[in-house]
């Protein structure tokens, strides 16, 4: 992202936090008229023991030699989780952020192995911008990641572009909101990486609930959580998942669909495994 994408970023995101936070929470009298909700900036200063110029300066993204100190101060303030701590550290301090990655295509042979051999789980592996870049055969009986081109191989672009979508996820609203969360985490890593730019510029364009989602600022870490899927032939599927970073290529994270052994899920997805010659 060019300078002014940055300094956009910081204060957006500055901003959003602390729009959800009330005086009150933090010891400060509520009466008063306030044009905006939440903190005001030089409430924000005052706490994390800053002056409001310097406070004021941060939010416009003029903090490139911001120290920790003063970050953690306003981390504390607007009661950022660490996922959101890390993310403030990443966008306001453009110069010490890494470059934008070289990002490999494809995984290693070892971790496609390491794919096959979940013969019970569906399994895949995605890069920072959620393309998905390999998978296992049952992975692909249930998602058909086979059939698709590249461009469809990626996560929130089949969330917010394929009419099937609200179907197939029951829970849409959360599934989406997690993903867009995720996937501005990746773009706060890799501001400069033009691919990701690119597809977050698609989506806002092609998708209002993307451009909203997007707009909120919320960041996360998708690192474990359940999903619910309704598979055109095996039903209605209850998926428990984990993900682990592939320690070879940290862009890359591997995604394992864990179902309870004996549960419903479990034989629906034997059966899926079945029907489809896995």
């Amino acid at each position: 992202m060019d300078g002014d994408r940055t300094e956009a970023e910081v204060g957006d995101f500055l901003r959003s936090r602390r729009a959800r936070i009330r005086p009150e929470e933090v010891g400060l009298p509520a009466h008063g008229r306030r044009r905006v909700p939440g903190l005001r900036r030089e409430e924000v200063a005052q706490l994390a023991g800053v002056s409001v110029d310097y406070y004021i300066r941060l939010e416009q993204g003029r903090g490139a030699h911001v120290s920790d100190a003063v970050l953690d101060a306003v981390a504390r303030v607007l009661r950022l989780d660490d996922t959101e701590h890390a993310y403030l550290r990443a966008v306001a301090r453009p110069a010490r952020r890494r470059a934008s990655p070289v990002v490999a295509s494809r995984v290693r042979p070892g971790v496609q192995a390491l794919l096959d051999g979940m013969e019970r789980s569906p399994a895949f592996v995605v890069d920072h911008r959620m393309n998905v870049l390999a998978w296992n055969a049952l992975a692909d009986a249930l998602s058909g990641y086979g059939r698709m081109t590249p461009a469809e191989r990626n996560v929130p672009r089949q969330l917010f572009l394929d009419p099937d979508a609200r179907e197939l996820y029951p829970e849409w609203a959360a599934v989406a909101s997690s993903a867009v969360a995720h996937l501005r985490l990746g773009a706060g890593r890799y501001a400069d990486d033009a691919e990701l730019c690119a597809l977050v510029g698609e989506l806002s364009v092609k998708s209002d609930d993307f451009r909203r989602l997007w707009a909120d600022y919320e960041v996360r870490e998708c690192s474990y959580g359940v999903k619910r899927i309704r598979h055109p032939v095996a039903g209605l599927l209850t998926l428990p998942y984990e993900t682990l970073t592939v320690p070879s290529q940290p862009d890359q994270t591997l995604v394992v669909y864990t179902p309870e052994p004996g549960s419903e899920t479990a034989e629906r997805l034997t059966l899926l495994g079945s029907w489809a010659g896995v």
